[in-house]
């Protein structure tokens, strides 16, 4: 079997990568080369933007695939430009959408790919509703080879996922954490969330890689395990070994102080609670199971963050809103308490 991804080597991506290397899937990787020494030996590269179209036409002119997927297509021009360099060229064309394009907020908690799209609150939700929408449209009215993954909130060894984090990603919370400093909670924390290991993902994805089944099709993959985010923060303490000093927050609140996407991030996805049901995946892989619990995979998270430097990135401008949020709080409950 031959496979392009477009992109290759992100979150999402990287495991699924080693996963196809590791089964001698003979593998192409199309992007800018900025992780290439992280790439397994087997997997061919091809540097090129995929935005300067003719430069990917000429250096893909002999090759055809069984699959083409692309990891980093976020707006229908990005699309549109696929099908012009791939329509004729592969069996199978896998776009990565979003869990996040579901309807809010949600009138059903469980999730399926039944579920309407539909998100007022953010725009990079409804430009993956539009990438969709377009797909759907080529599919059927010109017979496009389409299969559209739906991941929701995905991690790797790299990061530490949370729900309140700065531009410059999670160091900083761990490290809040790490100090005794308390760590803002959106909401009341009672809500239902689901983190899904990248290893995970990748088997579910495998599964659907020239898999007859999945043509025209929409899925989502997700771990089938559910935690609060109490529970998630939880587990993140026990990884530091730390009490958690946990602040919670609305979302609301939160929204409406700062200059984050909140708004998006938190209104229209992690504030909700959602739980999915991977039943139409199963269907189509029989043999898919999620076997990373959060606690485990966040514990070898931490581990690898706080064994290198390279990923320990400080955010002192998002420390300091932390601390001027909890204080404007505490300050306010004093003055109406009087």
């Amino acid at each position: 079997m031959k496979v392009l991804f477009i992109g290759g080597t992100g979150t999402i991506s990287m495991a699924i990568t080693r996963k196809l290397a590791g089964d001698g899937v003979e593998l192409y990787l199309l992007n800018r080369g900025n992780r290439q020494l992280e790439v397994p030996n087997n997997v061919k590269v091809i540097n090129a933007d995929i935005n300067d179209e003719e430069d990917v036409k000429n250096k893909i002119k002999d090759l055809s695939f069984d699959s083409v997927c692309d990891y980093i297509g976020f707006v229908p021009s990005s699309i549109e430009r696929d099908y012009r360099l791939f329509k004729d060229k592969t069996k199978q064309y896998m776009y990565i959408s979003s869990a996040s394009a579901y309807e809010k907020p949600v009138s059903n908690y469980v999730i399926s790919e039944n579920t309407k799209l539909d998100n007022p609150y953010w725009q990079y939700s409804r430009d993956k509703i539009a990438c969709e929408e377009l797909l759907m449209k080529l599919y059927k009215e010109e017979g496009f080879p389409i299969t559209i993954i739906r991941p929701s909130h995905t991690y790797d060894e790299r990061s530490v996922p949370l729900g309140v984090h700065g531009e410059k990603g999670s160091y900083q919370v761990i490290k809040r954490m790490l100090e005794g400093k308390p760590v803002i909670i959106h909401g009341d924390g009672t809500s239902l969330w689901t983190m899904t290991h990248n290893s995970d993902f990748a088997k579910g994805f495998c599964g659907l890689i020239g898999n007859p089944k999945a043509i025209g099709e929409t899925y989502q993959i997700t771990s089938d395990e559910s935690l609060t985010w109490n529970q998630i923060y939880e587990c993140i303490a026990k990884a530091l070994n730390v009490k958690l000093n946990a602040y919670h927050v609305s979302s609301e609140f939160l929204t409406s102080v700062s200059n984050y996407d909140f708004e998006g991030s938190l209104i229209g996805d992690k504030a909700n609670t959602v739980v999915f049901d991977n039943s139409k995946l199963k269907d189509a892989v029989p043999d898919f199971k999620t076997t990373v619990k959060f606690e485990e995979g966040v514990k070898k998270a931490i581990n690898n963050v706080l064994s290198n430097p390279s990923l320990q990135i400080e955010d002192p401008e998002f420390d300091k809103w932390c601390d001027k949020v909890i204080e404007t709080l505490e300050k306010a409950k004093k003055e109406i308490g009087a």
